[in-house]
């Protein structure tokens, strides 16, 4: 009778990942790098930026992690000088010089190979909005730290980024991007807390 009583729930709930349930320790951020993927009239474009800072949180299991990412937006580059600048000028750079994330909660929902699968639940702000979101990552842990993997679409629009077409239309960014983040935590110098930044709401 356990049995079934156990068997039906794994059924209902499943089981939670091998990686999720162990422990794992406080860290910072020691390398990694943000990217997006663009796409416009005269072609498809990337942008990246390795000058990537945040902290986690230690906690019994992926489930208790807590932390936060940000990167200066002026360090992202396209590799095309009047481009980076534009991007800059969507981005009010100069206002609003920082792309974050805080992370409030993460949910494991399998394994693939090594790593845990999991939604990251928290708040992105991008051009002074912040707005919350679910976001799709690969987690491993190894024995010097942890290794996340995300990659998710985002529309430009949802964050009042305009800007986005020149020359009277002529050339024109598409306002959905693809973004990549790859970001190894590990031991380091702690890194002073920061405060979310203040921000606008979204439009509802």
């Amino acid at each position: 009778m356990s049995r079934l009583v156990t068997a039906m729930v794994v059924a209902a709930f499943g089981t939670v990942p091998l990686q999720a349930q162990r422990a794992v320790p406080a860290g910072v951020v020691v390398g990694g790098t943000l990217t997006f993927d663009g796409r416009g009239t005269v072609g498809d474009f990337s942008g990246s930026t390795a000058t990537v800072r945040g902290v986690m949180t230690g906690g019994a299991g992926l489930g208790r992690v807590r932390g936060w990412v940000e990167a200066p937006a002026k360090t992202l580059k396209t590799g095309n000088d009047k481009r980076d600048r534009d991007m800059y000028a969507s981005l009010e750079a100069d206002r609003y010089p920082t792309i974050r994330f805080d992370l409030d909660s993460v949910a494991p929902h399998g394994e693939a190979g090594d790593s845990a699968i999991v939604t990251l639940h928290g708040r992105l702000a991008v051009h002074g909005v912040t707005r919350d979101v679910a976001v799709p990552a690969t987690i491993r842990l190894e024995a010097d730290g942890l290794r996340l993997r995300s990659r998710f679409p985002l529309l430009l629009t949802d964050y009042r980024i305009g800007g986005l077409s020149k020359m009277l239309g002529l050339l024109k960014m598409q306002p959905d991007i693809v973004v990549r983040v790859e970001l190894t935590f590990g031991a380091g110098a702690a890194a002073t807390p920061a405060a979310a930044p203040a921000a606008t709401p979204p439009a509802s």
